[in-house]
Parts: C-alpha cells; structure tokens; sequence
C-alpha cells in the first residue's frame, strides 16, 4: 500500500495475507529536483520453503545495498524476532534508517507513545514518522525526512516512469492479487502464477496465463463450482490489466497442479522468483 502510494499508481499487489510480496519491487517516486528509488521487499519472516528462503535473502541483499532503509512496522508495542534481526540488519549495514509506524489512522495517539517509546530503545533511528498508507497521511512527511540523504547525481530512471517491473510480471503479480483476495485458510500461499504469452493485436491484449497451486484439492477451490471461482478472479485482474496497459483485454487462465513448487529451484525460476545474490 505504501509503494503503491509513493508510485502513484498501482505496481505492487496488495492483500490481507502474509507474505504477500515475494518480490523486490521498485517505485519511483519524484519531489521536485530529487527522484526516490524505493525497493519494497517481502516482509521478514521464518521461512519454511525454498519461496521462503529466497524471500528472505531479497530482504537481505536489499538492506545491504541502499543508501537508507526505512522500516515499516505495525502499531503494536511489541518486537518480536523478525523486528529484532532486521533491526541487527540496519545496524550492520551502518546506514541511515528512518522508522515508518504505519495504519496511524488504526490507533490511538496514547498507544502511539508506547511503540516510539519502545523503537527508539532499540534503535537509534535518524527519524520516526507516524503514517498511513492507506489515507496518506504522513507520507510527504516521510519523503521529507528521506529527502535530507539524497545525494546530487544524474537521476536513475526517465522523467514519467514509476517502476522498472516489465508489464508481464506485474499482469502475473495481479492475477495472483484476485486469488489472494478470494481464497481462504492454505490454499493462496501455494498459489503461482506462469505468464505463456502477451500478444498485442490491434487495440487488444491476448493473454495466456496458468495458476499453478500444490494439491489437487486446491485446484478444485480455484476453479469453484462450474468454474466460478476462477471466472471471479479472471474478470477482476483483467479489469486491472486493461487498467494498467491502457487497451482492451483477453485473459485466459487455466489450473494446474504442481506439488511442492515452492521447495524445487526449477519452479522457482519458471514462476519468476531467481536469487539475485
């Protein structure tokens, strides 16, 4: 929700799930002379398969190669191991690091205290800035803050561009969105999704796509009674994609099963998830 509020638009997906991102994602975003380069990674967990294992070296790699990190975390007063170790992260990265208390419109200003209170014990952050993605608030404050480690050089990418992901990945990322947002319980952690083609034919885009899940019960949950499930989330992600590209759309989806694609390192690269490390 953050990215895509610094982006402008809609480049990362977005759901109520864990693990949501699996990928780096960059949004660019432009204050007058400075130009952002944002690289949002997946959320730091413990992970339990080689998707998890890749997912956490993105975090990794991220944290070592920027110039600041801003940390996003929930408004809870609380820090757990994964808060702890990105934390640790920061301080060996010897880089400036600015905190983000994010879904302020969710809190009290009482409880607010509490979580500053405890962040700024545990590390000694440049800046701390209460915001909410979701309404805005506190996001130009945020881009304040950033802006005083900005560094005169040319600007990385043209005047106009939000994000160097090729339209193939983000039709995929939003596929899997609608399935995000429409299965339940284990079944949209198991989720993948292939793009076969993209074919431009005059004012409209042909696409083929295929939804790979583990287990064969799973793929009777996508498909739904008399395919309505699938037909649910093939008609909410091409209205996304007719958003994003600007033309009219043709999306064909299938269901396959590909048992425990996220622990075989060939799947992983088909499905797009290569360790850039």
């Amino acid at each position: 929700t953050l990215t895509n509020a610094l982006a402008g638009e809609k480049i990362a997906i977005v759901s109520n799930k864990p693990q949501t991102t699996r990928n780096r994602i960059t949004a660019v975003c432009q204050r007058g002379e400075t130009q952002f380069v944002f690289l949002d990674t997946p959320g730091f967990h413990k992970p339990r398969t080689r998707l998890g294992d890749y997912m956490v070296n993105v975090v990794r790699q991220s944290v070592a190669d920027v110039d600041a990190v801003v940390l996003v975390v929930e408004p809870v007063a609380s820090l757990g191991p994964q808060e702890r170790e990105l934390i640790a992260s920061i301080k060996s990265a010897n880089c400036p690091a600015v905190l983000a208390i994010n879904k302020l419109d969710t809190v009290e200003p009482e409880k607010l205290l509490a979580v500053i209170a405890l962040y700024s014990e545990a590390y000694a952050f440049n800046a701390i800035v209460p915001i909410s993605a979701k309404t805005g608030d506190g996001v130009e404050e945020l881009l304040k803050e950033l802006d005083k480690f900005a560094v005169e050089s040319p600007a990385l990418f043209p005047e106009g561009v939000t994000t160097d992901q090729p339209e193939k990945q983000v039709c995929a990322e939003l596929i899997r969105e609608k399935a995000l947002l429409h299965l339940r319980d284990e079944v949209p952690h198991g989720v993948g999704v292939e793009m076969l083609a993209m074919k431009r034919r005059g004012g409209l885009m042909e696409i083929h796509a295929t939804i790979y899940c583990e287990r064969a019960a799973h793929k009777g949950i996508i498909i739904g009674k008399q395919g309505a499930m699938l037909k649910r989330i093939g008609q909410e992600a091409r209205a996304d994609i007719e958003a994003l590209l600007g033309v009219r759309v043709h999306l064909q989806l299938c269901v396959k099963v590909r048992e425990n694609w996220r622990d075989r390192p060939a799947d992983l690269r088909t499905l797009g998830y290569v360790d850039e490390g």
